[in-house]
């Protein structure tokens, strides 16, 4: 069911899930390659537009996750947008080192060949 005020209105109003959790892509703001995919909850998404880093909802141990609070590998916001029926996010990033927990650049560092095989791709850090 379409949802005019939240499709084109000028407030922002997350379509939470089930869980109230929204899907979050983050980007490298300077060279468009996709960093990582994770989730937010309202307390990560507030974190979020309050600092200006990315915070995140880790599902494997329910609580917010200050992107590099340990690791040092933050994420500052330079840009923030929503979709249409504001079901996911979009982080524009700067990285301040790797997005991957592996050390990998990117989470996103291995091509799927036809046979389903991984091999790492060669265009990625």
């Amino acid at each position: 069911m379409s949802d005019p005020a939240r499709e084109t209105g000028t407030f922002l109003d997350p379509k939470w899930d089930e869980r109230g959790l929204i899907q979050a892509v983050a980007t490298d703001a300077a060279t468009g390659e996709v960093l990582m995919v994770a989730h937010m909850n309202a307390t990560a998404l507030a974190a979020t537009l309050a600092t200006g880093e990315a915070h995140y909802w880790s599902r494997s141990r329910g609580e917010v996750w200050h992107k590099g609070a340990t690791s040092g590998n933050t994420q500052a916001v330079v840009e923030l947008r929503i979709d249409c029926d504001q079901d996911a996010l979009w982080l524009k990033v700067r990285p301040a080192g790797p997005a991957c927990h592996t050390g990998e650049q990117t989470c996103f560092y291995r091509a799927v060949a036809a046979d389903g095989s991984l091999a790492p791709d060669a265009n990625v850090n």
